[in-house]
């Protein structure tokens, strides 16, 4: 299927065949231009005060996947995935909050600012709590625009996260959040093991109390 169809999946198909993937092709090549697509849209999802804490590290060097492979207890994903997406959350996004409310009225923008200081300045479990948020968001965009583009993926946190934060040299003011391995899929993944019902996960407003 061309990129040009893919992309033209609709989002409840993305969502509803989006599967954690363990194997793909090693051998295939996602182009720089791809690469940077799905990252633009990952970039779009949302944030508290449009902060925008979430970065990415593009890992694709085998190499470096294969040291990252022990820390994340060798499952195949990492060594086999065209791309290894290492998600971090900035701690400190919150600083210089004018720079994401550049074309807000003046009056406006010296409110956001103040009401994003009284947020998080001094406060590093709100500053955690938001990387994490934000990372999540992210991290669902981006595998949804990865099937939309032709392509599986399988979000990770079973590794060493100090581990792989030290060796892709991650920056003290920044949180490491998860992994996304992304690629051609080389095997069909098992059937879903089980969805919970909405009658157990929801509870209706009038019901709740």
């Amino acid at each position: 299927m061309s990129q040009k169809n893919t992309e033209n999946l609709s989002v409840i198909d993305a969502i509803e065949q989006r599967r954690s993937v363990k194997h793909y092709d090693p051998t295939h090549k996602m182009s720089r231009s791809e690469i940077e697509r799905l990252l633009q849209l990952a970039a779009l999802s949302p944030t508290a005060f449009n902060i925008q804490p979430t970065r990415y590290i593009v890992v694709q060097d085998e190499a470096t996947k294969a040291a990252i492979s022990p820390l994340a207890h060798n499952q195949p994903q990492v060594i086999e995935s065209s791309v290894l997406f290492v998600l971090t959350g900035a701690l400190d996004a919150y600083k210089n909050a004018a720079r994401y409310w550049p074309d807000a009225p003046a009056e406006a923008q010296a409110g956001i600012v103040a009401a994003i200081k009284g947020s998080y300045e001094g406060k590093p479990q709100a500053q955690r709590d938001e990387a994490l948020l934000s990372g999540g968001m992210a991290a669902t965009t981006l595998m949804l625009a990865a099937k939309a583009l032709g392509y599986d993926s399988c979000p990770m946190k079973g590794f060493d996260f100090a581990a792989v934060g030290k060796l892709l040299n991650v920056p003290e003011n920044e949180v490491v959040v998860m992994m996304i391995a992304v690629g051609k899929k080389a095997a069909e993944p098992h059937r879903r093991a089980g969805t919970l019902g909405i009658d157990e996960l929801v509870r209706w407003e009038d019901t709740a109390r």
